[in-house]
Formats: C-alpha cells, sequence, structure tokens
C-alpha cells in the first residue's frame, strides 16, 4: 500500500507539471497583476457557494455561459512560465473534449485532448505522457455542458471595473493546485487562463485573436505517438 502511494504520488506531481503547459497559471501564493487592467488576485481561502455574493453568482455563471455559447475556438497565445520563459503558439478547442495548444520552436511541447486523454508530447526527446482528462483541470472547461458553481470549488471570485478572476479548484484534486479564469465582461471573452500547482509554480498564458465561428479540422485532435510512450493514471 505504501508503495502504491509513493507511485501515485510521483504520477500526480508530474501531471501537474505537465499540465502547466497547457495552462495559463498565476497563483496567489503571493499575488499576480494583470497588465493594464489593474486586477490584482490576492491568496484566497476556498468558499461554499452559499458564501459567494449575488453578484460573484452572476460573474461565475457568466464565465460558464461564455463557455456554452460556442463548440469551436481558436487563438493565438503567449505563455510565461515560472521562470520568466516566454514561448508562444496556437490553440484549438473543440467541445466536448477536445483540445490542442501547438508551441511554436524552440519550445518543444505539443499538448493534446482527444476527448479521452490529455496527450502531453516532448518532440526533443520523443517522449509522451498520458493523462486521463477527467483528472484534470480542463474537464471543466471542455465538458458538453460548462457549470462551474457545480463541477469545481469555487475559491475567490474578484472584480474590478470589467474584469472578473475567478479562482476555482477541480473537485477530483488529482492535480493539486487552482485554476483561475480571467474574464472581461465588457466584450465578454477570457483573456487569460491561469493555475498552481502543487508546488506554487506559476504560468500565464494571455489569449488574443480568438475566433468562435471557425470548427477546427478534427485530424488536430488525433495524435500519433513517437517511440516513447509513459501512461499515467490514477489507477
Amino acid at each position: 500500500m505504501e508503495q502504491e502511494t509513493a507511485m501515485f504520488t510521483i504520477a500526480t506531481r508530474r501531471a501537474s507539471r505537465a499540465i502547466r503547459c497547457v495552462f495559463a497559471a498565476a497563483l496567489a501564493v503571493g499575488a499576480f497583476a494583470l497588465t493594464g487592467g489593474g486586477l490584482v488576485v490576492a491568496e484566497a481561502e476556498a468558499a461554499a457557494p452559499s458564501q459567494l455574493s449575488p453578484e460573484q453568482i452572476k460573474s461565475v455563471q457568466g464565465v460558464s455561459d461564455y463557455f456554452n455559447r460556442f463548440s469551436h475556438i481558436q487563438g493565438e497565445f503567449v505563455q510565461v512560465g515560472p521562470k520568466g520563459h516566454v514561448s508562444q503558439g496556437l490553440f484549438y478547442i473543440s467541445k466536448p473534449g477536445k483540445l490542442r495548444f501547438e508551441y511554436a520552436p524552440p519550445n518543444p511541447f505539443l499538448v493534446v485532448a482527444d476527448g479521452s486523454y490529455v496527450i502531453v508530447a516532448n518532440k526533443k526527446n520523443e517522449k509522451t505522457d498520458y493523462y486521463p482528462l477527467s483528472k484534470t483541470p480542463l474537464q471543466l472547461v471542455l465538458a458538453p455542458k460548462v457549470n462551474l458553481l457545480q463541477e469545481a470549488k469555487v475559491v475567490d471570485v474578484q472584480r474590478q471595473d470589467h474584469l472578473v478572476a475567478i479562482t476555482l479548484e477541480d473537485k477530483s484534486a488529482f492535480v493539486p493546485g487552482q485554476l483561475i479564469l480571467v474574464f472581461d465582461e465588457q466584450k465578454p471573452e477570457l483573456v487569460q487562463w491561469i493555475i498552481v500547482d502543487g508546488d506554487g509554480n506559476r504560468t500565464t498564458i494571455s489569449l488574443s485573436n480568438i475566433t468562435t465561428d471557425v470548427a477546427p479540422d478534427p485530424k488536430l485532435f488525433v495524435f500519433n505517438a513517437p517511440r516513447k510512450i509513459e501512461m499515467r493514471d490514477s489507477r
């Protein structure tokens, strides 16, 4: 039993590090600032939905409604990693359950969610890890019907002017940490993805040139695995 627990802990930590490649992350172990918007998110304790104000509940529901208004979304992203490394690329989402993050060189990573697994491929060393989609924070926003109030733990809702930052925790807790969605209510549009892993590492991805009226090529979500493959599961 101790050996199984240790193996699960190692797999969980590796999963959290890999999932950082997908999400924007800036967590409030300290704080993060959204440049130009003036919105600062401080560290927060988890709050039950009953503790949220009617205005906060409306903001969370508004973000759920945003994700439910489209089946497809694509655009560009700029990622700043925990050590300040900057990457950029293209992203594609096709609900339910499908996503692709293409990183421009020299970043060697490719992230694909094919409906069942999140696949993190390192093209440099030809190594690929598979993580069950249902055990990652991605399942919160790739579901056929997104309901953040029901499916996630709402940790905090902060707003300033037209910007809202919603801090969430995945109820499954397979990947420890918090996911923050920064939403512009005026546009309305998601402008940043934010997550912190269990070690407190932060990454930030800012989104731009977003379109929701073009269906991505289904082949984008089909992954042909290279030679070195490692399966990651909770079992």
